[in-house]
Formats: structure tokens, C-alpha cells, sequence
């Protein structure tokens, strides 16, 4: 493999990183919160995303038959939650054993 870097590729604005450049790295948080006011450097550290349910499913594989899957799907999206409801009413008035 060709260690040499492709001239063209070269960004003089952006150079590759030193050893030094890494020693002297630092975590974001730690910079962020010395030029910006602790509650702005929290807010723009704060992690992205959909919050984490309290309660979550659990992931598992089910064989169903194909008349099942199908009329569940013919009902569009949502339709696992709506299995899932089905089977919640089921357990009410049942006893899986």
C-alpha cells in the first residue's frame, strides 16, 4: 500500500494532524465550557436524539403466518405497534399457557 499522500488530495488550509497536535488535544466539553457560559457549553453538548423510553421493548424474531403479517401490514405503518396492542387485549381475557 502507498504510504505517500496523493498531491492533489493535499488541503494546505487543513493540514493532516502532528503528534504534537494530538498530545495537545483536548475534549470539547473542556474547551467549550472555558469560552462559552456553563448552561450555553451544556446545551450544545447535550446528546441528540429521541430520549430513551422508560419503558422499552424487547427485541425478538416470531414466526407468524403469512395471513397474519399481511392483514397487520395492510394497515400501514404502525402496524407492529397495533400487533402489539392485539396481543396486550389477547393476555386480558387469556392465559398464554
Amino acid at each position: 500500500m502507498n504510504k505517500q499522500p496523493n498531491p492533489e488530495l493535499i488541503d494546505e488550509d487543513n493540514p493532516e494532524w502532528s503528534e504534537a497536535d494530538f498530545s495537545r488535544a483536548r475534549p470539547a466539553n473542556e474547551v467549550l465550557q472555558e469560552v462559552f457560559p456553563r448552561e450555553l457549553a451544556d446545551q450544545m453538548l447535550k446528546p441528540r436524539g429521541r430520549p430513551k423510553a422508560e419503558v422499552t421493548k424487547e427485541r425478538i424474531t416470531i414466526r407468524l403466518s403469512p395471513e397474519v403479517v399481511n392483514a397487520f401490514r395492510a394497515t400501514g405503518d404502525g402496524w407492529q405497534t397495533r400487533m402489539d396492542r392485539a396481543l396486550k387485549d389477547w393476555l386480558k381475557t387469556h392465559s398464554p399457557a
